[in-house]
């Protein structure tokens, strides 16, 4: 096997996007949508599809079933280049799948299957410790799996800190009430946090992206990139404090995935040896490809 440069650890599912989806099929039976198409998705398979087709080698800590949405998913990552350990595919999971309906302004709801892949990853299913020539550790989505909370990460992050590698962490929407003092613990071994603004101030109790950011950063992370979509994002750390206008003229088709590709992006020129700058904008220019085609990683097809 290869020495994998990138390690995420993450959900990978299928999704069925629709566009554009809107109430009127509840009123009327039935609706004609422009686009249905069948994609990969789940936040660490879509970062690792990213990194992987633009040449970085990566490990994906996952679980995935044993049932034919697995087979899609398996395939695709044969095809992608991206690394699997033999354990990931569990009999006892059906592979998460998600509905993804997309409206006219790119914006998405989603239906989910909460017995699926996308929720079951436990500490058990990730190895540690983590390679050697890795030099990434990427947790992509803190909130995602009931059964890793606080104590988990932290158990994670620090062992791949004592390993010497560079700590980041993605994030959706905490489910529980969860506050940033919860968090702490873990935080404090984390170099790059990546939320998006609605999350961050959703976690910290702060109505603006910067004290969202400076109370983050006050929990210990060393350094918060906050993501704003049509904004760009907003950079907080020991260098500087400074938002990162977004790529113009953009046009907005689905945003599904979108902020993975941005972190995908930053994750890039991070093993580049780019400064935080330099890799928010490479976050903005891969995450404004995204939202331009339908689909988490549509957007590499013309790479």
């Amino acid at each position: 096997m290869k020495n994998p440069e990138i390690v995420i650890i993450g959900a990978a599912i299928l999704d069925v996007l629709v566009r554009p989806a809107d109430a009127e099929v509840f009123q009327n039976g039935s609706s004609p949508a422009e686009e249905i198409r069948l994609s990969v998705g789940g936040d660490g398979l879509n970062e690792a599809t990213v990194l992987s087709k633009m040449g970085k080698t990566v490990r994906l800590e996952t679980v995935i079933g044993s049932d034919k949405a697995g087979k899609y998913v398996t395939d695709h990552c044969r095809e992608a280049g991206i690394l699997l350990g033999a354990d990931c595919i569990r009999s006892e999971i059906p592979t998460g799948i998600n509905v993804v309906l997309v409206s006219r302004d790119g914006s998405r709801h989603f239906l989910t299957n909460p017995s699926g892949s996308l929720r079951k990853l436990s500490i058990k299913d990730i190895h540690m410790p983590f390679p050697e020539s890795t030099g990434i550790i990427c947790f992509a989505s803190i909130f995602v799996f009931p059964e890793i909370g606080p104590a988990e990460l932290r158990t994670i992050f620090k062992k791949a800190k004592e390993q010497g590698k560079l700590v980041c962490a993605d994030m959706t929407k905490r489910k529980n009430g969860e506050t940033v003092k919860d968090l702490s613990l873990a935080l404090e071994y984390v170099d790059y946090l990546i939320p998006n603004d609605e999350e961050a101030m959703l976690l910290t109790g702060k109505d603006t992206v910067e004290e969202a950011a400076a109370e983050l950063r006050g929990a210990g992370v060393s350094h918060v990139v906050i993501k704003c979509g049509s904004r760009g994002c907003y950079l907080d750390c020991c260098q500087e404090k400074t938002w990162i206008p977004a790529e113009k003229d953009v046009v907005c088709l689905d945003t599904t995935g979108a902020g993975d590709s941005f972190t995908a992006g930053f994750l890039y020129a991070l093993s580049e040896g780019k400064s935080v700058r330099d890799c928010a904008k490479q976050g903005n220019r891969w995450g404004a490809k995204a939202v331009s085609a339908m689909g988490a990683t549509e957007w590499l097809s013309g790479m």
